[in-house]
């Protein structure tokens, strides 16, 4: 049974109810948080034997892409889409796995820097393996032409979406 068929039937009840409310955009905002529920749940049960979640994954996968593996917090949140609070939580089980490394500036304490450790890098480098048959299992379906077409059309619309908080 396709999992998404109950939403759509709420959706269909929704427009009958009230014929103005906008099925198309619904479903879009919907499916997507349908996609990203079930490739965080699928990226937290490959992740588990690594010993971290899809959070932790994402913050050191955000480090490990940059040169140098150094970012310092506001960086790292706006890199990983996460709220400040979050990233002190995130950063702390990371540094407690000696995962990340934090240190303060030289010039101005109040500064910190966060960088991967070798620990880390070499973890990463081994889960990596296991994420690319993720993906590549989670995009299946799609050929290569739909996958770039879908990359536009996502982009296009988190545009939309950033114009919106610029302007709001």
């Amino acid at each position: 049974m396709n999992s998404f068929l109950p939403t759509e039937q709420r959706l269909a009840i929704t427009c009958r109810l009230y014929p103005a409310f906008p099925r198309e955009p619904a479903v879009l905002v919907r499916l997507i948080k349908h996609i990203y529920k079930r490739v965080h749940d699928d990226a937290n049960a490959m992740l588990k034997p690594w010993g971290i979640n899809h959070p932790e994954y994402n913050i050191l996968m955000m480090m490990y892409g940059t040169e140098g593996f150094t970012l310092n917090p506001s960086q790292l949140a706006d890199a990983a889409g996460e709220k400040s609070a979050n990233i002190t939580r995130l950063t702390n089980e990371l540094c407690d796995k000696a995962l990340i490394e934090r240190t303060a500036d030289a010039e101005d304490r109040r500064k910190v820097t966060l960088t991967l450790t070798a620990k880390g890098v070499a973890l990463i480098e081994k889960f990596l393996p296991d994420v690319c048959a993720l993906l590549e299992q989670e995009t299946a379906s799609l050929q290569s032409r739909e996958m770039v077409q879908l990359e536009r059309l996502l982009k296009k619309f988190l545009t939309q979406l950033d114009n919106q908080t610029d302007q709001g």
